[in-house]
């Protein structure tokens, strides 16, 4: 049985705080995770840029940033230059490798958003994800038009992130995971 969930909230209420804790409890679990996490790069306490990750190889890069301006980039999205080398050898690998993974395996994309809907290749590896028999939990951006986010939050069961439930919000994700048998 394949489940797919999707959070959403205003920015910075913590969403991927949320897939993070989801992620730790699951691996206690015994149960396999793959993907990809982003987070906030921060200097002198102002917010500069976004990081990702590779959730089982742990390989780290630069998905946007204020200075950081990567051979051929000349894409921006607000204030941030995105850096679309990271973003597929990185992000959409990540997804592509979870795809492959033998064992059952839950993937997780974090986030589903303006500077990740900017590369193809991420939107086709999200796409092919979605078509899978895989289990999937994702973040999307709350406003986002874009087809795929569309058919993120057509498709998958949705949970808004607000004030109110957001301590509560990675254990009710854990607890409709539960039931999985990975």
């Amino acid at each position: 049985m394949k489940l797919r969930i999707g959070i959403t909230g205003k920015p910075r209420i913590g969403k991927s705080t949320i897939i993070k804790a989801v992620i730790t409890r699951l691996k206690a679990d015994g149960i396999a995770v793959g993907g990809i996490l982003t987070s906030d790069i921060w200097e002198g306490g102002v917010r500069v840029g976004f990081s990702l990750e590779d959730i089982n190889t742990g390989e780290k890069g630069i998905l946007a940033h204020i200075h950081h301006r990567p051979i051929g980039a000349k894409v921006k999205v607000g204030k941030y230059i995105l850096n679309p080398i990271d973003l597929e050898s990185i992000g959409a690998n990540a997804i592509k490798n979870a795809l492959r993974h033998p064992d059952p395996i839950i993937i997780i994309v974090d986030e589903i958003g303006p500077m990740e809907l900017k590369s193809k290749r991420f939107i086709e590896a999200v796409e092919e994800a979605i078509e899978s028999k895989k289990s999937m939990l994702v973040s999307v951006h709350q406003r986002s038009e874009h087809e795929l986010a569309k058919r993120v939050k057509k498709e998958f069961e949705m949970f808004e992130v607000t004030q109110e439930n957001r301590h509560e919000m990675a254990d009710s994700i854990i607890q409709r995971f539960g039931g999985l048998a990975c």
